[in-house]
């Protein structure tokens, strides 16, 4: 590991001595500027604005130009002799979890490193520590012309930096937010919750630089002579139905990943409305269902063992129970005729 900083990492009255080197390095592609007539490389020269003279590195120095465009000059020198305890120790003045760190204040990390076998232990107990407390430490230290707030946080094997942004760096995001009210449906909202479930946890380690990759694709093509890839060309944004592109967004990622979660199908959240006419239709099925179990159930019991000659009988005697009703309709009838015709004897 390059070292790119070294010092101590204070820990209470614990000094450990420590070396801080790159966590991450970069594939990012870089391009020379050239001659278009003849490929040749275009350099820049630092030439001094008074007398145009050009300049080597040994030639030039810095200086702090003021408000009033006055200019003092700065050494190496003076830098080095600054009274700063963090030039050469990040010194831990407290402890934070790391859910309460405003992901915005997260910079550049770096691996923290014993400097000498004498670091081990000391180092070891550091990270132990701060992993069974779930904690990162807090501390400062100046690098590179100026001074940095860091967390030291326990990853694997090692201790961690990573250096923040300070507070007063931070823009405020009210100018990026929305302006004006927006309203958001509940039905929008459960799709979205949909949608989300759908396309499932992302694995961060199978992620690529595509460009870099298209780039060094193209680089083979020109000097091979073969085809140029194709850019996809695409049609410029659209304004569409917000419902509909999240049914629609369901739908794909479910088909992708082929698997039912288990979730609200895409129907069943289709619209905001009409839900408890479908919930009422439901319930009359349901309603059918049980009547008619009930019709079953009411006849089986009337008819009893499920025999030819109790079925018979059964019938014989519902047969018999329609004649008797009929018998006592036609009674009934007869009564008040008879009732009419002994009052006229009566009245003669």
């Amino acid at each position: 590991m390059r070292s790119v900083w070294s010092g101590n990492l204070a820990f209470g009255l614990v000094s450990i001595p420590v070396k801080l080197g790159s966590a991450v390095s970069s594939h990012k592609i870089s391009f020379r500027q050239v001659h278009l007539a003849d490929q040749g490389r275009v350099r820049y020269q630092k030439t001094c604005e008074l007398d145009e003279e050009v300049l080597t590195a040994s030639d030039i120095g810095r200086a702090y130009e003021t408000p009033d465009e006055q200019l003092v000059e700065i050494s190496d020198a003076d830098l080095r002799s600054l009274p700063l305890p963090t030039a050469k120790t990040i010194e831990v003045s407290g402890f934070v979890d790391m859910a309460s760190v405003d992901g915005m204040q997260l910079d550049t990390p770096y691996f923290l490193a014993p400097a000498s076998p004498a670091a081990n232990k000391p180092y070891v107990l550091m990270r132990e520590a701060l992993a069974r407390a779930d904690k990162a430490a807090v501390g400062k230290f100046a690098m590179r012309n100026s001074e940095h707030l860091a967390l030291i946080r326990a990853h694997d094997d090692v201790l961690l930096l990573q250096t923040l942004r300070w507070p007063d760096e931070l823009n405020s995001p009210a100018e990026a937010a929305p302006k004006g009210s927006v309203k958001i449906s509940d039905s929008e909202l459960k799709l979205a919750d949909t949608l989300i479930s759908a396309l499932g946890e992302a694995d961060l380690s199978s992620y690529h630089d595509e460009y870099a990759q298209a780039v060094e694709a193209l680089v083979t093509a020109k000097l091979e002579g073969g085809e140029l890839p194709a850019a996809e060309r695409e049609g410029p944004g659209q304004v569409v139905d917000l419902m509909a592109a999240l049914r629609a967004s369901v739908e794909q990622a479910k088909g992708e990943r082929g698997e039912d979660d288990g979730h609200a199908s895409v129907t069943e959240l289709k619209a905001p409305r009409g839900s408890g006419a479908r919930k009422t239709a439901a319930g009359k099925k349901a309603a059918a269902k049980k009547s008619t179990a009930a019709k079953k159930s009411a006849s089986g019991s009337k008819a009893g063992p499920t025999s030819t000659s109790g079925s018979t009988t059964g019938s014989k005697s519902g047969a018999g129970a329609r004649k008797t009703a009929g018998a006592a309709k036609k009674t009934a009838a007869k009564a008040p005729a008879k009732k009419t015709a002994a009052s006229r004897r009566k009245a003669g």
